[in-house]
């Protein structure tokens, strides 16, 4: 049995071979991907990409891109790079730390960046190394995330971040000592009216624009099936609302 499985995203836009264990990349790739405000010709970078999902995402979304994208892992790196290939996309891929500012610098200046880093800075980490790193901090925290995405943005470039509901007030603290502003938080709930499991922060560099709350966005009707704002997003690469 091989060690990786062939899967797609956004209805078959995207084809995504990705570990058959540990860390695998999903819903929250592709709402990370919708939520960044790109436009044909810009430059994006995505810190821990990961097998790609996210930038191939956005890719499909947004023809014309200039991906750049940095991964840890050297296996993942080579699956990111090819991913991006068996899709079409001229992305490099770097393998690298966000320790290393001096490597965020070097890739950039970018109009955006964008990251699903590990999120939880204690508690028991799943098992398998991979999947460790993917979702709790080891080393590198949130203002590590952040302060390297920085660096590569030009001025008023923008950092979009998925985050679980628990630490958007960590998330919101460390853009804000990266020298970003003018933040929006997009709840995304599992049903209406209930809370939301998930949100999605958008930020600009040298931003000073007031702090803004989107509307939850709500992933699933009361009979379990995805809503049609949802079903928009998740396999007709909608877009999802930023300023």
């Amino acid at each position: 049995m091989s060690d990786t499985t062939e899967d797609t995203l956004l209805d078959g836009r995207v084809r995504l071979r990705q570990p058959r264990h540990g860390f695998r990349a999903g819903l929250d790739a592709v709402l990370l991907a919708a939520f960044v405000p790109a436009q044909a010709g810009d430059a994006v970078l995505e810190a821990g990409c990961g097998s790609g999902a996210a930038f191939l995402c956005l890719a499909a979304r947004v023809p014309g891109l200039r991906i750049a994208a940095v991964e840890r892992e050297v296996s993942m790196a080579a699956l990111a790079r090819d991913n991006a290939a068996a899709n079409g996309v001229a992305a490099m891929v770097t393998e690298g730390d966000v320790a290393d500012v001096a490597l965020a610098r070097r890739i950039g200046p970018c109009d955006h960046a964008m990251a699903n880093p590990p999120y939880w800075p204690g508690g028991t980490p799943p098992p398998g190394a991979v999947r460790r790193v993917a979702t709790h901090e080891s080393g590198a925290g949130l203002v590590a995330w952040t302060g390297f995405l920085a660096a590569a943005l030009r001025d008023r470039g923008t950092i979009s971040l998925v985050l679980p509901a628990a630490r958007f007030d960590a998330g919101i603290e460390a853009l804000r000592r990266a020298g970003c502003g003018s933040i929006t938080l997009l709840p995304v709930a599992p049903r209406a009216g209930q809370a939301a499991k998930r949100v999605l922060i958008h930020a600009r560099k040298a931003g000073r624009a007031p702090a803004r709350l989107l509307p939850p966005f709500v992933l699933h009707q009361a009979d379990g099936c995805f809503t049609e704002a949802a079903e928009d997003v998740l396999r007709r690469a909608a877009t999802l609302a930023t300023p």
